[in-house]
């Protein structure tokens, strides 16, 4: 993997990890078609997604810092109720986070096989189109996230843990999920957000040894796609915030569609 090629990879994750295409989907197509060799180890897809992590942590630094003062206010002010709604906020953050994680350890190996057919990978892009596409057109959105409920966050944790196939997209499954719930269309989006920190988090830690045997010739390169990924996606999340409200994520669905199909026609037809 040369300067260049760490630098589109970084640019391809930061466009993809936040908005509904699913970056493990485009990233393992992109290596699959472009020849990218990243190495053996996963050093460089930590790099990747620590930089799009520091972009969203950073992003939503003053929402996030209001949740862990709401930890420490307990007092019946007129305060209290922002509080309280900031709690159980934080208490389904929990309950979604948890069920990922449980459904990432029942079928982990099973997904991650996903992950070496490209024509599986294809697939699942044409059906996170489809489901983001119907999301969009679901008007009933007038429920606070603070007021969801155990078994809509559950329901929304569970989505997220699908995403651990590649083409599944992590945020048009949450996204999705969160509407199709009756959340309101920025809750949903803030919430969709929130949750894809701990997500990003787990899992990472998990393979963060390899860090420590990483090729240091290499770092330049993961520096170079840590810091593309984290600019390209700052800069997106704005932008996804307004189209999620606006209930413009169809050209999203018609995107999916298109390289979901044309992968599919190149792997039977051209290969």
């Amino acid at each position: 993997m040369n300067f260049l090629q760490a630098i589109f990879l970084g640019l391809v994750q930061g466009l993809t990890e936040f908005i509904p295409v699913s970056s493990s989907g485009h990233l393992a197509l992109v290596q699959h078609f472009f020849g990218i060799d990243t190495g053996q180890d996963l050093s460089f897809e930590i790099f990747l997604h620590l930089g799009t992590l520091l972009a969203v942590i950073l992003y939503f630094r003053v929402l996030l810092w209001e949740l862990i003062q709401s930890l420490f206010f307990w007092q019946p002010t007129i305060k209290n109720e922002t509080h309280r709604h900031n709690r159980f906020s934080i208490l389904y953050l929990v309950i979604a986070t948890a069920a990922t994680g449980i459904l990432y350890l029942l079928f982990n190996r099973q997904f991650e096989a996903a992950y070496q057919n490209p024509v599986l990978v294809s697939i699942f892009l044409i059906i996170t189109g489809t489901i983001i596409l119907y999301s969009d057109f679901y008007k009933n959105n007038a429920l606070p996230a603070a007021n969801m409920g155990f078994m809509r966050a559950l329901f929304i944790g569970l989505a997220q843990g699908l995403a651990i196939l590649p083409g599944i997209s992590r945020s048009g499954s949450t996204l999705s999920a969160s509407i199709f719930c009756n959340i309101k269309r920025k809750d949903a989006a803030h919430f969709s957000f929130l949750l894809s920190i701990p997500a990003i988090l787990a899992a990472n830690v998990k393979e963060f040894k390899t860090i420590l045997s990483l090729d240091t010739s290499l770092l330049p390169q993961y520096l170079a796609g840590f810091a593309v990924a984290f600019v390209s996606g700052y800069l997106v999340i704005a932008f996804l915030i307004r189209l999620i409200q606006g209930g413009k994520l169809k050209y999203f669905s018609i995107y999916l569609w298109v390289v979901g199909l044309a992968s599919l026609s190149y792997l039977y037809f051209v290969r």
